[in-house]
């Protein structure tokens, strides 16, 4: 992964984020499963869809922040989510990870109202950066309308780099639409807006295509395998190595997704505190646990790529 004051590229990892049995963030846990994806060379989107961020508290989300940097974790190594439907707590935590030096902030249209269009969204992005009123503050939007059902249009990004130019600096493009990709990384990528594909199995397209590279949930339990393809995509072995991580990808994606990556770094670590999600989410039954595990086996010689807990 490389950064600067304006460019990131590479792969990040919405980090998992654990819990203990009193549903508590467990710190710990949380540093070194942070820790084993930096040495993989991944980077950390903590808080995002797949850390339960909405479901966590926004002092929830700053100790863990602060207990990151504490401990000597670079914080221009993260790319933190920073946004709720709320603009005073969206300011403050956006706020938080540019004073902590984060080298950008991730953020989410507000996306309780629905059926709201450019003018409502670009008010409110407006609102937030004008609000943190930091020249350091490096803006990705995410873009996942399966789950928000709040889009981010082209026509919403270039209204944004006109007016805040250097500020909104990227996308993490979770539509699920190839095409969307391709076309923002061909309109804008040439200007300097950093495209993320939303999940590996577009990654080698993103890579011939032009963009930064990938913002992906399983990077939290294949981070060797996902940056290995970034790192060598133009090799001649790419397109298997792709339908291989593609493979597993699906593996996970059989059972409701979050629950079955801490299912899977549960057995792994011998943690069962990992398998632990919070409400509305559920664990993966017993059953589901095992099935899982052995879909896994057949996709390879070891089980999935440890991480320490």
């Amino acid at each position: 992964m490389s950064s600067s004051s304006t460019v990131l590229s590479g792969v990040f990892s919405p980090v998992l984020t654990p819990f203990s049995a009193g549903l508590q963030p467990d710190i710990p846990r949380f540093l070194e499963h942070c820790k084993s994806l930096l040495a993989h060379d991944v980077g950390l989107a903590i808080f995002g869809t797949n850390s339960e961020a909405n479901s966590m508290g926004l002092s929830e989300k700053r100790r863990l922040l602060d207990a990151l940097l504490e401990n000597g974790l670079p914080p221009l190594r993260m790319m933190p989510g920073t946004s709720a439907c709320s603009i005073p707590e969206s300011i403050e935590m956006t706020r938080h990870a540019v004073v902590s030096g984060c080298a950008a902030a991730l953020m989410l249209p507000p996306f309780y109202y629905k059926g709201v269009g450019d003018e409502g969204l670009f008010r409110y992005f407006a609102s937030v950066i004008e609000g943190v009123a930091d020249q350091r503050l490096r803006l990705y939007l995410y873009h996942i309308p399966p789950v928000s059902q709040v889009g981010i249009s082209h026509a919403l990004i270039e209204r944004l780099l006109h007016a805040f130019p250097g500020t909104v600096a990227g996308i993490k493009d979770s539509g699920g639409d190839w095409s969307n990709t391709e076309s923002l990384i061909r309109n804008f990528q040439p200007a300097g807006f950093q495209v993320f594909a939303g999940t590996e199995t577009i990654l080698l397209d993103t890579m011939k295509a032009g963009g930064a590279g990938c913002i992906t949930a399983t990077a939290n339990v294949n981070a060797a395998e996902i940056m290995s393809l970034y790192r060598s995509w133009r090799n001649a072995d790419a397109k298997d190595r792709q339908a291989r991580i593609n493979r597993k990808r699906a593996a996970f994606q059989a059972y409701p997704l979050i629950s079955a990556m801490k299912a899977a770094i549960a057995w792994e670590t011998g943690v069962p505190e990992w398998g632990i999600v919070r409400p509305p989410l559920v664990e993966l039954t017993v059953q589901q646990s095992r099935q899982l595990r052995l879909e896994l086996e057949k996709l390879e010689p070891a089980a999935p790529q440890a991480m320490p807990g």
